[in-house]
């Protein structure tokens, strides 16, 4: 045989595999399923090869498809992942989400697993910017005369706030012009040249007035001045600075085990009924009634372990965010004023280094004190917005955006008047058990004839940063 004929057959037979791969392929599978599906009788071998595992195929518009086989879990699972994994806490945000706006808030926010039922978890605030002068100076008390400015000696209520190269603003006291004997329209301003634990601050001031011939010296400055941190200032050949270190506070909460069992005996399911009521729908009265708990426990619970004296068991108590707010705001007229509303937006959006858009979650009392006001170019409303599934009004200012929502919590627990600003950038919700749905059989067991349902979740939620979020209270 020439090589020529040799290389025509290989030739003829690549070219019948080509024309018909499909039928071998065909028969390449029911070989492998006859291989695997030895011992099976031919029933059993049919509904394996029509149960084959289908392949994921991304449709036109970011879209799964299933094409040559079957949908199974795990086919879902990677088509889809969040389809199965989260319906349950999917279907609960749908239950009547403006009645339990702090807990339909924390579905949306931050989630983290947590390996206990105690969490520790760090924050950290900031640095004070403001401390007050704790004693009356008298004009040219000691001063240490200087080239272009004099080294005075101040103490403060908080020395320790303050460092070498910082500047203080003293703020109310105006400094002086260049010759500083004529009064400027600016504030005075201080270098701190050194700080010392026992003699307190000594300061240059940067625009100071001459007394006695000396440049730089510090006028007569009351008791309770503030004196406010600004920038730092160094000299061409400073590498280094004062250090600066923060560090993270520990807190503690507990998680709280939540759970909500509903019963329907077998015949009253069986039973005819005028309506259409069933176990699920019992399973979604009892979702938002334990959402209301929740809700409550969130708010106003108190951090506690209780050894339980029947069941011998500790009993974890949730602690509530009212407590973790760092800070607060407090009025006294039953009706907002246009002047205390800005006074709330500047408490609510300074100092904290937070996000703009904060929601405002309060009782009826003060949710209507602020809707009865009259609003300006300033402070104005705006329609409704819609954000995590919850319906808001929008007030807009100059500091930033409240989101406003009536909560009826507050009514119930007596504080109508109350209210509670929330940064939803930081809130964290750590769950331990997530909310799940268990079916008892307590019929196999003996106990009653009933179908039964337990809802059950443990988890606590946490203030990050607690300086963003603000109580506000009516005094």
């Amino acid at each position: 045989m020439s090589i020529f004929s040799a290389l025509r057959r290989v030739r003829n037979t690549v070219a019948w595999f080509h024309r018909n791969y499909r039928v071998i392929l065909t028969v390449i599978i029911f070989i492998l399923v006859a291989i695997l599906s030895f011992g099976m009788d031919g029933g059993s071998m049919a509904s394996l090869a029509l149960a084959a595992p289908g392949i994921v195929v991304a449709g036109t518009d970011d879209g799964k498809h299933i094409v040559d086989g079957t949908l199974t879990t795990n086919l879902a699972r990677q088509a889809s992942p969040e389809l199965l994994l989260n319906e349950i806490d999917r279907e609960i945000i749908k239950i009547r989400p403006m009645a339990t706006p702090l807990d339909q808030l924390s579905r949306y926010a931050t989630v983290k697993r947590a390996g206990s039922m105690i969490v520790d978890y760090y924050t950290v605030d900031t640095k004070p910017t403001q401390a007050l002068l704790s004693q009356d100076y008298a004009e040219g008390t000691d001063v240490t005369p200087g080239t272009d400015a004099a080294t005075i000696k101040i103490s403060t209520t908080n020395d320790d706030i303050f460092s070498a190269t910082d500047t203080i603003l003293v703020k109310g006291v105006r400094g002086y012009d260049g010759d500083g004997r004529t009064q400027s329209a600016d504030d005075l301003v201080l270098y701190v040249v050194s700080r010392d634990s026992t003699s307190g601050l000594q300061v240059m001031p940067i625009n100071g007035k001459t007394v006695n011939g000396i440049k730089g010296c510090l006028p007569d400055i009351e008791e309770g001045t503030a004196l406010i941190r600004m920038g730092r200032a160094a000299t061409e050949l400073d590498v280094m600075s004062p250090q600066f270190e923060a560090l993270p506070h520990k807190s503690r909460n507990f998680c709280q085990i939540f759970k909500m069992q509903v019963e329907q005996s077998v015949l009253q399911k069986l039973a005819s009924k005028e309506v259409g009521w069933t176990l699920t729908d019992q399973e979604e009265a009892a979702i938002f009634d334990m959402r209301l708990g929740i809700e409550k426990s969130f708010l106003f619970g108190v951090q506690q372990q209780l050894w339980h004296p029947e069941k011998k068991e500790t009993l974890m108590l949730t602690g509530g965010i009212w407590r973790q707010a760092g800070k607060q705001f407090a009025y006294t007229t039953g009706t907002f004023s246009h002047e205390k509303l800005i006074e709330l937006m500047r408490e609510a959006f300074t100092g904290n280094n937070g996000s703009k858009r904060k929601v405002l979650i309060g009782g009826s009392k003060l949710i209507s004190s602020l809707s009865t006001m009259d609003y300006d170019r300033v402070v104005f409303a705006r329609e409704t917005v819609s954000k995590w599934g919850i319906d808001f009004t929008e007030l807009r200012s100059r500091f930033g955006t409240l989101y406003l929502m009536l909560s009826e919590v507050f009514d119930e627990c007596d504080m109508a008047t109350d209210g509670i600003i929330i940064d939803p950038d930081y809130i964290c919700k750590y769950v331990h058990i997530p909310f799940s749905a268990e079916q008892l059989n307590l019929k196999s067991s003996g106990l009653r004839n009933v179908d039964a349902l337990v809802l059950t979740e443990a988890s606590c939620l946490v203030l990050r940063y607690p300086n963003v979020h603000m109580r506000i209270v009516k005094q």
